[in-house]
């Protein structure tokens, strides 16, 4: 049984808590590889909970790390008991390839 205290949110949460300096080198990366970041929201991750709120909407003419960065930030304040993940979707396979949590509540006592 799946419980807060044990509930991997991806891959990444097998790490320990990426850094924002950390963050920004893999928002390079998608911008790199001509993926379209997008942030997504949610009050209550669970294994059945799939769909996530968009903060905005997909960042297509986003290409500074800075305007990424910016984009969670503002998330993460708006939505301080949240989770948010960052997602970057591929425009020739119309489908998200990457995606991971940035940011999580500091209520959160579960690992990663």
């Amino acid at each position: 049984m799946t419980t807060p205290a044990t509930m991997r949110l991806e891959t990444f949460s097998y790490l320990p808590r990426l850094s924002d300096e950390q963050v920004a080198r893999q928002v390079e990366h998608i911008l790199r590889q001509g993926l379209v970041p997008a942030v997504e929201y949610t009050l209550e991750p669970g294994p059945r909970s799939v769909y996530w709120s968009m903060w905005g909407l997909p960042m297509f003419e986003v290409r500074s790390v800075e305007g990424v960065m910016a984009a969670m930030a503002a998330c993460a304040e708006a939505n301080p008991e949240g989770f948010v993940k960052l997602i970057g979707y591929d425009p020739r396979r119309q489908g998200q390839v990457a995606s991971f949590v940035v940011h999580r509540p500091a209520s959160y006592a579960g690992p990663g």
